[in-house]
């Protein structure tokens, strides 16, 4: 799910970057502050950070004693995303193994659906692997988008990224 959030962060410009004039200041906090945010990738409560969409305010500097650098804080406005339990989502596959299916959706790289979750499908062995459902006769094979409900997400710290398990079991889910 896509959010909008409101965030204040504080922004250090450094000595040298300073400038007499107020707009190349500005875009010297704006840049600083769109590198920042690009570092960060994801964080645990808001998700993947996608864009920043509006720069709100930026406060008075205060300058650091020691180094010259100057310290902004900023409010602004961004886009993340992020997976809640529940929530039913669309995933591409991009690796099949024999025990399950392995799924992208957006910035997520790791979403895992069991075949313990997805009753009706069967693996089948072949030049190209894939999943094959007995009574409809559609197959979940690599690069098909799947539509499926999550089932438990999880935040690697690390790796500052989201891993997610996902099934099958719901109306109106599968292959699309």
């Amino acid at each position: 799910m896509f959010l909008k959030v409101q965030l204040n962060w504080n922004v250090v410009i450094p000595a040298e970057n300073l400038d007499i004039k107020g707009l190349m200041l500005q875009k010297a906090i704006l840049v600083r502050l769109l590198d920042d945010f690009s570092a960060k990738k994801a964080t645990k409560d808001l998700g993947y950070l996608l864009a920043v969409t509006t720069l709100d305010k930026i406060g008075e500097g205060k300058v650091r004693e020691h180094s010259g650098d100057v310290l902004f804080p900023v409010s602004f406005t961004c886009l993340s995303f992020k997976v809640f339990r529940g929530e039913v989502i669309e995933g591409v596959v991009h690796k099949i193994l024999k025990h399950g299916v392995f799924m992208r959706c957006g910035p997520i790289e790791n979403l895992y659906l069991s075949n313990q979750k997805m009753t009706d499908y069967h693996y089948q062995i072949a030049e190209n692997p894939c999943f094959l459902n007995g009574k409809t006769g559609s197959r979940i094979e690599k690069d098909v988008t799947l539509r499926c409900v999550v089932i438990g997400v999880k935040y690697m710290e690390a790796q500052k990224e989201f891993q997610a398990v996902v099934g099958l079991e719901g109306d109106y889910l599968g292959p699309i």
